[in-house]
């Protein structure tokens, strides 16, 4: 006995709305570490007119996404051969803080927060590609980039004082980098 009635076949919205297509991105990486960006079949050129380098691959996909509004599928194909695919999603919107209408009292732990950092940038190479680069006094940890490379920002205040140097430790590689702060 079927207590649902006969079926009945309609026509929804859904058949006559075409699929969802994302962008396509296809990064093709060149023997020198070059990028040739391509959306949707269309060259994309860096806004400066300096070529896309790996070093530069987050800031391509930030100019394609314009800073992750818009969701893309990527394919990147190395030189060897092999071929990467991922879908870059949106980043969930942030709302901005609503003012308060009592302003709080300010604490000297407030002050501290508000106060702009004096910062040092230290750069060293040699380092394998991703690997953990501890920072000594040890501050900080950063990361080595894909070539190799690590950049990290010193806030010049959390330094205990007389203290001139910085030192980056590759823990894999054991690449050592003594730098002066200036």
């Amino acid at each position: 006995m079927n207590l649902n009635g006969p079926r009945r076949s309609t026509t929804t919205d859904d058949e006559n709305t075409a699929p969802v297509e994302l962008p396509h991105v296809l990064v093709t990486v060149a023997e020198d570490g070059t990028l040739a960006a391509m959306v949707d079949g269309t060259p994309f050129a860096s806004p400066d007119g300096s070529a896309w380098t790996r070093a530069t691959f987050g800031p391509l996909m930030d100019a394609i996404t314009k800073d992750r509004t818009i969701a893309v599928r990527v394919e990147v194909r190395e030189n060897d051969g092999s071929v990467f695919t991922d879908i870059l999603r949106t980043r969930k919107p942030r709302r901005a803080a609503a003012p308060t209408e009592n302003p709080v009292p300010e604490t000297r732990r407030s002050r501290h927060a508000r106060r702009m950092p004096r910062l040092a940038e230290v750069t060293a190479g040699g380092f394998v590609p991703g690997e953990d680069v501890a920072v000594a006094t040890i501050v900080s940890h950063t990361d080595a980039t894909g070539t190799g490379e690590t950049r990290t920002l010193i806030d010049l205040d959390d330094l205990p004082d007389g203290t001139h140097e910085v030192i980056l430790f590759g823990r894999i590689s054991g690449t050592l980098a003594v730098r002066r702060l200036t």
